[in-house]
């Protein structure tokens, strides 16, 4: 399963890819911090998961997300944010959010999720016929 982090701390996005990607399966394949670079590089890179932050430099995750949420296949968003606002959870999830941690206290489900993500992705690909 590809993935991509967006988030506006480095710390955090090195420390999500290192965890991340000891996860069988799972391919950290780009990290971002700025909206329009985000949305550039995953309408390129095309991931199956992002894990994407509300509050970033020069715009905020909800807008990527909505952005995202338009693609023709658009993959799974995580939104883990340090604002566990309910109008902010509301807002996320009536966008298009598949789920919604907060940084804090929910990093252990948000690993959980990933790797649940992974199974079903892999399960998903090994149902689809080859075409010869």
């Amino acid at each position: 399963m590809r993935l991509f982090i967006a988030d506006d701390s480095e710390i955090l996005r090195e420390r999500l890819a290192d965890i991340l990607s000891e996860i069988e399966g799972v391919e950290i394949i780009g990290q971002g911090e700025e909206p329009i670079t985000v949305i550039e590089a995953v309408e390129r890179l095309l991931p199956d998961l992002v894990i994407l932050d509300i509050r970033m430099p020069g715009g905020n995750g909800i807008l990527i997300l909505e952005t995202l949420k338009k693609m023709e296949n658009p993959p799974l968003v995580i939104m883990f944010t340090n604002y566990p606002y309910f109008q902010y959870r509301k807002r996320c999830l009536d966008a298009g959010a598949d789920f919604f941690f907060y940084k804090s206290t929910e990093f252990e489900k948000l690993i959980d999720v990933v790797r649940e993500s992974e199974e079903a992705h892999r399960q998903k690909k090994e149902k689809v016929p080859e075409v010869s």
